[in-house]
């Protein structure tokens, strides 16, 4: 119930359509009480007494009611709906805001499959659990006590005996609802792991194909499809089965009515009218009531679907801005950290008591081993994580104590794993400063040495790229990724290999136009290309997350440590070719 009132509280806003849809409801229900007693008239005054004036009355009568009822009954249906689809809106809205918000640390660990299936397959769980569920569940409190207290009025015995089925009814309820919900939680983290391993082969179709594992990707995704497809048929075995049983409960219920009415009849205890009106209401009863199995299978579905949307809600952040944060503006980009240790959940660590200053207008360049901490500094420096132990500073001020926002915009960076929107070149070169002029873009593709080849295409800066950029070679993506933070003219750059995917002359005039643009700026570079290196004021030398060696190219050459081994191994047939 926590979960479902949690979920009910999203519409707490919209308090006004609510109350429109309860009132429909509550009119909807009276003047569902009103039909009953109108028949007991025309059996009782207008048939017993044959009075053919009240016989039309009463029909006009009728009409006008389901005339009203029937209106009534959609403003219901059309206010609910629009409730529940405020509250799916909200949701969905809520879910992305708090993914985009999420550290690098939470979607290091979480699966695109699983978080798209929550933002939509849970959220419309939730949204039919709040048009038809929760609505109709009032409806049916309403319309039970209602029905209720007017069989009693009518005759105590009869209702008595009437409602003898109504315990089996709720005890179905509760039965069926103990029994679906862990077939629809289950049945709901199988579709998230369809839509895993859907966004896994969609992402790597080329790897796919290249490795001919067509029919082991089948069977991957076969899997978890059957399952599917099995608790999806146990969960209609078991709403298939309710229904009728609901039904026969009820016939069983009206047997008894007529049985027992019609000996009150003939013993003159109670009218023909009022049994068929009693008849009548237990009739009108008999829709909310068969609609319990219905409900209950929404319930069911609605709370596990709760329970997954509020993992991802409740998921706290591991970088968390702090209340006091300031803006961080107009930096000179002074770099330091200070005896920063970083560890990754909390293992060994990846970074240890790493030590160094980059000032302004100077280039650092950081060389090692796979797996020596390069790429953690440079991800640690815009707070895509935070440190462990230690702290760095920007100008002197603690960069946990700014706002990430700002921090963020003031440090331009190219990764190594280029991602592209699918839009155009000229979207995805300004994705970061959305009303940069087009002179501005222009400049910033010349200096990325990207220029030309976008004037070659047919349409130039309105080309379209596929999904991640897949219509451009590697060369090509990492060019308008450098144009895309160059374009951002920030203080600090951080450049992840961003050289690697580009030719041997394309390299030269972009390590040309790097050089003019690094000017002035703190640079911090992943290096593995000698030209690079030796354009860099420092080299830090990391090993095992330590750094084992600082200086420049020469200084680090004739020191004869780990560096000069690099530099034979990696470096030295760059120099000779």
């Amino acid at each position: 119930m926590s979960i479902l009132l949690r979920l009910l509280g999203y519409s707490k806003k919209y308090w006004p359509w609510a109350a429109l849809t309860f009132l429909c409801l509550i009119l909807s229900a009276a003047l569902a009480m009103a039909t009953p007693w109108l028949i007991k008239e025309v059996i009782d005054v207008g048939v017993a007494r044959r009075d053919k004036g009240f016989l039309v009355i009463a029909s006009l009568a009728l009409i006008a009611v389901s005339l009203f009822r029937g209106g009534f009954g959609y403003g219901q249906q059309y206010l609910g709906e629009f409730l529940s689809q405020r509250v799916a809106y909200d949701l969905r809205n809520t879910i992305y805001d708090r993914l985009q918000r999420q550290s690098f640390a939470y979607h290091d660990q979480a699966q695109t499959g699983q978080l798209m299936s929550r933002a939509t397959v849970d959220v419309e769980a939730v949204r039919w659990f709040v048009a038809l569920s929760s609505l109709r569940f009032l409806y049916l409190i309403i319309l039970f006590f209602a029905t209720a207290f007017i069989l009693i009025n009518f005759n105590w015995r009869l209702a008595l005996v009437s409602f003898g089925c109504l315990p089996l009814v709720g005890f179905r309820a509760v039965t069926v609802n103990l029994r679906l919900r862990p077939i629809w939680l289950r049945i709901q983290q199988r579709i998230a792991d369809l839509g895993v391993v859907l966004q896994e082969n969609l992402s790597g179709v080329r790897v796919v194909k290249a490795f001919a594992q067509e029919d082991q990707e089948r069977a991957k995704f076969a899997a978890p499809a059957q399952d599917v497809h099995d608790q999806s048929l146990m969960a209609t075995r078991h709403q298939s089965f309710n229904m009728p049983l609901m039904s026969f409960l009820l016939t069983m219920a009206t047997a008894i009515i007529l049985w027992y009415g019609g000996r009150e009849v003939v013993a003159g205890r109670l009218s023909l009218g009022e049994l068929v009106a009693f008849n009548g209401y237990l009739l009108t009863l008999a829709m909310p009531v068969r609609m319990v199995g219905f409900m209950v299978n929404i319930a069911a579905r609605a709370i596990p679907a709760g329970q997954r949307i509020f993992e991802v809600l409740d998921a706290e952040s591991a970088v968390k801005e702090s209340p006091h944060a300031k803006e961080l503006r107009g930096i000179k980009g002074n770099l330091r950290f200070e005896r920063v240790t970083f560890s990754y959940n909390s293992g060994s660590p990846t970074l240890q008591e790493v030590d160094f200053e980059a000032r302004p207008g100077e280039m650092i360049a950081l060389v090692g081993e796979t797996g020596s901490g390069k790429s953690t500094i440079a991800n640690l420096i815009p707070r895509f994580y935070d440190v462990t132990a230690g702290r760095i500073t920007l100008d002197g001020i603690d960069i946990r104590d700014v706002t990430l926002t700002s921090l963020r915009r003031q440090i331009g960076i190219v990764q190594q794993d280029v991602f592209l929107f699918t839009a155009t070149i000229r979207d995805n070169i300004a994705y970061g400063a959305i009303d940069a002029p087009q002179e501005a873009i222009m400049t910033a593709a010349k200096a990325a040495q990207i220029q030309d080849f976008i004037q070659s295409l047919p349409q130039g800066y309105d080309t379209w790229v596929g999904e991640r950029g897949l219509t451009l070679s590697g060369g090509q993506k990492q060019r308008i990724a450098i144009a895309r933070t160059l374009l951002l003219n920030p203080p600090i750059l951080i450049l992840d290999d961003s050289t690697s995917s580009v030719d041997v002359d394309t390299e030269e005039r972009l390590q040309q136009a790097l050089e003019k643009l690094t000017q002035g700026r703190t640079t911090i570079v992943i290096a593995h290309r000698l030209r690079t290196l030796k354009r860099a004021h420092q080299i830090l030398v990391l090993r095992n997350g330590r750094i084992v060696e600082k200086g420049d190219h020469y200084r680090l050459l004739a020191q004869g440590g780990f560096y000069r081994q690099i530099y034979e191994l990696q470096l030295r047939p760059q120099e000779e070719f």
